[in-house]
């Protein structure tokens, strides 16, 4: 491919002359790269974003702009085996899975449209005032020169997640992708690029996060920073962010739990929480990689779910029929190595996986991965792993479980699994997590916020509450013609 940076609506060499390699995670070799961007071309795309906001693109209406998201849905749907090939390619996810990424994109995009019209039908809501002397609305207006930082997971759906929404709201946007995964955004810039979107609305510059990142963040031209990403970097993110007040977005790690009580069905029980802890490699925020199991159903549904995991079939994300690919890069594999070897150190018990599967010698494959008679203060239950690792503890009744649960400082999600529809909903309310799960897992509704409470996290993603986080509130008063305030005296006329 051997892109550019994204700046003003057309491709040009970063400032360094320097490029990242991007590598194949099922081969560990390097394929293509992109430019390093530094803080010369953050400061250009930020010039560019700037001037595309004020020269007019904060003064277009919802219609205008729903026009060119829908153009953008229909590109991506028209350039849906690219982009869900060149996905598998640079993250190593399933092919199936890029795909659903890919429609699930397209239909954001065209969701966002419809909530951009919505601006314009809603107008100015009125306030409602007692008395009859002032008349007070609220307008909603655009935030400004958003900086983005996306992640490597999922990298066309969290570009999607933070872009549509802003460009829907009257936004302008600069994008810095994870330098693990930058060609999906590039190219979908220029997919983007080609549907009508106005030059300089939206900029990506690639490159390394103490490089491209820092820069953005610290760019006195940005007026909020959306992240998604680890917990350690979002504090960073907020600590720079305060020096100028920049409005800020983060949505963080978790260490989700899944809770599954003694009267459900044991095989579509264990799918569900296979799915939960192994999709996408585990390289997922709301992965539940903590399994809250009942004592009674414990040793059935252990032995179960180990078979389900020794059956997941593990290649290329390229070949036919696989479940789970590579992790993505020799950075994630040896810190998910580490972590199964700490769990091992501890004591805890592995059922099955905590190694290369057979037959992978390059890449940076992982099997599934089991571990039971875990304790509460090993690294493998309180740290996220972002990887394959699945933890186990036993509990009695609904209070344990609700309490080891919520023993967390992470907050994102979690899942109950029960017949009992009333506990169900009793154990899902008394969770602290900004998304439930009943009876189902690792469900994403574009139509509904998405994002954590507690170290997790603030903001949500998504629905009108993503359209929302791009948008400033206005108060609009005036005073209704009839008379004065009557605060001070008017002293008579001389003379009189």
């Amino acid at each position: 491919m051997d892109r550019g940076l994204f700046i003003g609506s057309a491709f040009i060499a970063g400032r360094s002359g320097k490029r990242i390699q991007c590598i194949d995670p099922a081969t560990g070799e390097p394929f293509d790269s992109v430019p390093a961007g530094n803080a010369a071309d953050v400061d250009a795309a930020v010039s560019a974003a700037r001037k595309a906001f004020d020269s007019g693109w904060k003064r277009t209406s919802g219609a205008e702009r729903a026009k060119v998201l829908r153009e953008i849905s229909k590109g991506i749907n028209a350039n849906r085996d690219g982009l869900a090939a060149l996905e598998t390619r640079d993250n190593g996810k399933p092919l199936a899975e890029s795909y659903i990424d890919v429609d699930t994109i397209a239909q954001i995009y065209e969701m966002y449209a419809g909530l951009a019209e919505g601006l314009d039908a809603k107008g100015e809501e009125a306030v409602d005032l007692p008395g009859e002397a002032m008349k007070s609305t609220v307008a909603y207006r655009p935030i400004g020169v958003v900086g983005m930082i996306t992640p490597w997971n999922f990298p066309l759906e969290q570009f999607t997640w933070k872009v549509a929404p802003a460009i829907a709201a009257g936004c302008c946007a600069v994008v810095k992708p994870s330098e693990f995964t930058s060609l999906s955004s590039l190219e979908l810039a220029r997919i983007i690029a080609d549907a009508g979107l106005p030059a300089g609305v939206l900029n990506v510059v690639t490159g390394t996060g103490p490089e491209a990142g820092e820069a953005l963040v610290r760019h006195p031209g940005i007026d909020k920073i959306s992240f998604t990403g680890s917990t350690a970097t979002g504090k960073h993110i907020m600590r720079i962010a305060a020096e100028d007040l920049k409005r800020v977005s983060l949505e963080l790690g978790g260490k989700n739990p899944v809770i599954v009580f003694d009267d459900v069905d044991i095989d579509p029980a264990v799918e569900w929480v296979a799915f939960g802890a192994f999709v996408n490699q585990g390289q997922v925020c709301t992965a539940t990689s903590r399994l809250l199991i009942h004592d009674t159903i414990a040793d059935r549904f252990l032995k179960r779910l180990t078979e389900v995991a020794e059956a997941i079939r593990i290649g290329s994300g390229n070949a036919e029929g696989v479940k789970m690919g590579p992790l993505v890069s020799q950075a994630q594999y040896d810190k998910v190595m580490s972590y199964i070897e700490a769990g091992r150190k501890a004591g805890a018990t592995l059922l099955t996986g905590g190694a290369r599967p057979a037959g992978f010698d390059k890449g940076y494959f992982v099997a599934p991965t089991i571990f039971s008679d875990v304790a509460d203060d090993m690294t493998i239950w309180t740290d996220e792993i972002f990887g394959p690792v699945l933890s186990v503890m036993r509990f009695k009744d609904e209070a344990e479980a609700i309490r080891r649960a919520n023993d967390t400082p992470y907050g994102l999600a979690a899942t109950v699994l029960s017949k009992d529809e009333a506990r169900a909903e009793r154990v899902a309310d008394a969770l602290d997590a900004g998304i439930t799960w009943q009876n189902c897992n690792n469900m994403v509704v574009i139509q509904a916020p998405w994002g954590g409470v507690k170290k997790s996290g603030m903001g949500r993603e998504l629905g009108r509450w993503g359209l929302e986080s791009f948008l400033e509130p206005k108060q609009k008063t005036r005073w209704l013609p009839g008379g004065g305030l009557g605060w001070y005296e008017v002293p008579a006329a001389a003379g009189g």
